[in-house]
């Protein structure tokens, strides 16, 4: 399989794994703060890095029905959140490709 190694990012905010550290996105990538996830408040991101994506699978959220993929930390493998596979209507399409990383998990890196 070979070694993995991890995406280091460079930015002035660099937001990381809770539990190791670990980078996962910049404060450029952000998009909304006004997500809510299972552990409360949640980030909307263009981009993360560093995760492994689970099985799809069409989950009941309140904005409707999506086909979304859980998103773990590829070093210490905590579930971060979600991505958005899918939306079914149209006021929700934007999401698709999107990533939810919950705030309860994240840390500021320096």
């Amino acid at each position: 399989m070979g070694l993995k190694y991890r995406t280091y990012l460079n930015s002035t905010i660099i937001y990381g794994c809770n539990h190791c550290k670990t980078h996962l996105s910049t404060g450029d990538a952000l998009i909304s703060r006004r997500f809510q996830g299972q552990h409360g408040q949640a980030f909307l991101f263009n981009f993360v890095v560093n995760i492994i994506a689970g099985e799809a699978e069409e989950r009941s959220m309140t904005t409707g029905v999506h086909v979304v993929q859980d998103i773990s930390c590829c070093q210490c493998k905590t579930v971060l959140g979600w991505t958005y596979v899918k939306a079914y209507d149209d006021e929700n399409k934007y999401k698709e490709g999107k990533f939810i990383l919950e705030k309860k998990l994240l840390t500021d890196v320096h």
